[in-house]
């Protein structure tokens, strides 16, 4: 997978412009720092312990009423150089305020050390089971006025308040006094401000009810937001930190006879090292077979489910476990550029490059926090003025000051800001299927696109060109019926033609020329050197040669060309020769179905048939793109009308552009782009096309056979070796901006509908707390759909909903009766 050091190269440059992007290279030691916890030695541990958090969600908790300077969400990535967690002042609001240098935070937090405040609140913050417990006693209380039985206990009510309060109010507290010092009013500000001012009205049950649902909420919201990371952090949690790194002794090379290794960690495995990888283990970085041979699973690397055989002499990625049997693995990249880096790389810097929406969001959310504190307080100063309202309240009508506090809760933009975790939990779906984004911006361009077009070989076909026939066409003796005594070639045309060729293609990554190399192997050719060489993109390849008869010359140097025949026809400069030739290839005895290669050498053109097949499963992807999504497909490719049609038919492709060079390529998909409007997806094999991908509106590219340029330019990088992820990948993207505008829609609604029945005195601040919180929750719920399978219509949705209901009814039937079988069967 050649995607790693090219991927890593074009999403730093992407990535280069956020303050966010240094987190992503991954420090030493050990492999995925950031995961670890970052707990301070006399933190307890967390009976809920929850993965690390969504940098989405973290967001949310600093976004609403903060400052930029002070509440910005990439501040708290720069800490990650340093030794803090990877989403730096996210761990504030779980572990604690982490606060440092001299400002009022570092103050306040000086002082609750020394008194034993930051102890007593780390053990309290957001733990599962004193919140419950918390809870729990409040609506006993709440219950001890009309229940007789507990209202005869003399207060009873107040006791229960005051053992609960504190379970939740003690750090609230202490987070709130550090946020105000920091100069941050973030929603567990106001959340504090609003508990305490309820004890100070009267109401100390209404303000303990509000914290112990708002930190339930939280955790619950974590809790769900976290399942957006979960497959990039399988991926890390199950990578091995250390390798068993084989010693040779007197440069002898690692053999199963003699082992001898030492357990080092993988960061520090070198190039050309060898290592060991036992049954049930996984190779920690990218490799080939040096000895032995097993089978091997990449499914969480690639969403390839059937496992792999692999023996002596095969590439295997970093983070393939081995299934069974023993081998020697040679290195042959580092950690840094081993395969399961750059996926974990990849994926989480597709989720922190922000869609338009998710800035949008973010710039919106910053100003709509302050007008929703100016608001605040006019509602808090003006209501006694404006409607007569009490500032403190009265048994008859509820105050200003605690309408203004219940707007500020109501109002907060919490899940404005967690509407966009579609895009993050979307990318880790698509990780997880072998398909990587870079960055949600492409969910969105993905769902606008209208066209899609394809490149031919090695996208539509399997790109393994076998050559078929080698025909002298033009200037050869036997074609000219020259029957002189001298030899046309040496020994003959076909094999000179093939050893000139296989000379002039060492090296490529070009499919014909990988095809002329595949044929030579074995064969009795004549030895031809390489003098100089130069590579025309989209044409072909010009060299000059020794070892070939130039004219009656042995010694003279030749000059070959190899390329399309459009452009071997056109170096020559009489029009009447180059049609001959022209002619030539048409009347070919072997027909215009094959993909068609030239090579001349000294005025003798040898014209090379290769036969390319088209890939299993392209057709069922070309009919679900066309009758499901809906999209205009072509066809764009260099090859000659022939060879282009016989592809086209055979997957079902009506509109076929041929004979494009790159720049041909280039100005079609521009054109396209243009004319449908909505924007062009191009889809190929990152070989000649990489102008193509970089103009398309969304450029998907098969990682596994792409140049580093096409790599570099592409939006979408698919591990598995064909194109069967293409409709799903565009079926995940719609399904993702439609949850987003869904979640949107939901997070305004839950806000309307909460602030204006506070400001109007018809609901308490604890039910408040809940509308305000419910809406945030039900955002996340929306969100984390995107873990589903996607679908192209709403009618879609409903029969997935009612087949997954049936499973589930079915599966309780059966598992019902299972039981009273066994019940009945007597022992």
């Amino acid at each position: 997978m050649q995607l790693l050091t090219a991927a890593s190269a074009s999403a730093s440059s992407a990535a280069a412009s956020p303050p966010s992007a240094h987190l992503l290279r991954l420090s030493r030691p050990p492999p995925f720092p950031h995961l670890r916890r970052r707990c301070a030695p006399h933190l307890p541990s967390k009976p809920f312990n929850l993965a690390a958090r969504s940098p989405l969600l973290l967001a949310r908790r600093s976004l609403p009423f903060a400052p930029r300077a002070h509440g910005d969400h990439h501040h708290g990535h720069h800490h990650h150089h340093h030794g803090h967690g990877h989403h730096g002042h996210g761990h504030n609001h779980h572990h604690g305020p982490e606060v440092h240098g001299s400002g009022g935070g570092a103050a306040v937090m000086r002082v609750a050390k020394a008194i034993g405040w930051a102890d007593v609140a780390d053990a309290l913050r957001e733990h599962l089971q004193l919140c419950c417990i918390s809870l729990g006693l409040l609506l006993i209380a709440a219950a001890c006025p009309h229940i007789p039985v507990l209202n005869s206990v003399r207060r009873l009510q107040d006791a229960l308040i005051a053992v609960a309060f504190p379970l939740v109010g003690v750090s609230a507290a202490l987070d709130a006094l550090v946020n105000i010092a920091d100069r941050k009013i973030n929603i567990h500000v106001l959340m504090a401000l609003a508990a305490f001012a309820s004890i100070f009205m009267g109401n100390s049950l209404e303000g303990g009810l509000l914290l112990a649902m708002f930190n339930l909420a939280h955790i619950a919201e974590e809790h769900f937001t976290s399942k957006s990371m979960i497959d990039v952090r399988e991926l890390k949690e199950n990578h091995p930190e250390f390798a068993l790194l084989l010693e040779t002794c007197g440069g002898q090379s690692a053999q199963f006879a003699n082992l001898c290794y030492t357990k080092v960690p993988v960061h520090d495995l070198e190039v050309g090292s060898h290592i060991l990888v036992r049954a049930g283990e996984a190779v920690p970085v990218d490799g080939e077979v040096y000895q032995g041979s097993s089978t091997v699973t990449i499914e969480h690397l690639t969403g390839e489910t059937k496992p792999l055989e692999r023996t002596v002499g095969d590439a295997i990625p970093g983070g393939a476990r081995n299934l069974e049997g023993m081998m020697i693995v040679k290195v042959t990249k580092s950690w840094e550029d081993s395969t399961l880096n750059r996926i974990v790389q990849l994926t989480e810097e597709g989720q922190l490059n922000k869609p338009k929406l998710q800035r949008w969001l973010d710039e919106f959310g910053e100003h709509y926090s302050r007008v929703v504190v100016v608001l605040s307080l006019v509602v808090a100063l003006l209501g006694p003025l404006l409607f007569k309202w009490p500032f403190f309240g009265n048994s008859v009508c509820r105050g200003s000051i605690y309408r203004g506090l219940g707007l500020m809760v109501a109002a907060s933009p919490c899940a404005l800001a967690v509407a966009p975790l579609a895009y993050a939990t979307a990318i880790s779906s698509l990780a997880s299927k072998g398909i990587l984004l870079k960055g949600g911006h492409v969910l969105d361009a993905l769902s606008a696109c209208q066209s899609i077009a394809f490149d031919k070989t090695g996208t539509l076909t399997t790109g393994k060109l076998m050559c078929k026939a080698i025909e002298p066409i033009h200037g050869h003796s036997d074609v000219t019926n020259d029957f002189s005594d001298q030899a046309c070639c040496t020994p003959n045309c076909e094999s000179e033609a093939l050893a000139v060729a296989a000379a002039m293609e060492k090296g490529t990554t070009h499919p014909i020329g990988r095809a002329v190399l595949d044929h030579s192997v074995g064969k009795d050719l004549p030895l031809v050197a390489v003098e100089s060489f130069e590579c025309l993109p989209g044409r072909g390849v010009v060299a000059t040669l020794s070892g070939v008869k130039a004219g009656n010359n042995e010694d003279e140097l030749s000059k070959a060309s190899i390329g399309s025949v459009e452009y071997i026809s056109s170096l020559y400069r009489s029009s009447g020769e180059s049609e001959q030739i022209k002619e030539a290839v048409k009347a070919s005895a072997f027909g215009p179905e094959f993909v068609q290669a030239a090579l001349t050498v000294d005025k003798k053109v040898t014209l090379f048939h290769f036969e390319d097949e088209p890939r299993s499963g392209v057709c069922e992807v070309i009919s679900t793109l066309r009758d499901k999504a809906k999209l205009r497909i072509m066809m764009l490719t260099g090859d000659h009308e022939s060879s282009a049609l016989r592809v086209a038919k055979a997957v079902c492709i009506d509109e076929v552009h041929c004979c494009l060079k790159p720049e041909d390529k280039l100005n079609k998909v521009k054109a396209v782009s243009r004319e449908g409007g909505g924007g062009l997806i191009m889809v190929g094999d990152g070989i000649n096309d990489a102008p193509a991908l970089a103009a398309a509106t969304v450029g998907i590219v098969l990682a596994q056979r792409a140049s580093a340029t096409a790599v570099a330019v592409a939006d979408v990088l698919l591990l598995q070796d064909n194109i069967c992820g293409v409709p799903f990948c565009i079926a995940k993207a719609r399904q993702t901006t439609s949850l987003v505008k869904q979640s949107v829609a939901l997070a305004l609604s839950c806000i309307v509908f909460a602030a204006l029945p506070s400001v109007l005195g018809f609901l308490p601040l604890w039910l408040t707390v809940l509308l305000h919180e419910g809406g945030t929750l039900l955002v996340c719920l929306n969100s984390i759909r995107a873990l589903n399978s996607p679908t192209w219509s709403w009618v879609d949705d409903i029969r997935q909903l009612i087949n997954s209901l049936r499973k589930y009814i079915s599966s309780k039937l059966q598992s019902t009766s299972s039981n009273y079988v066994a019940d009945a069967v007597p022992l």
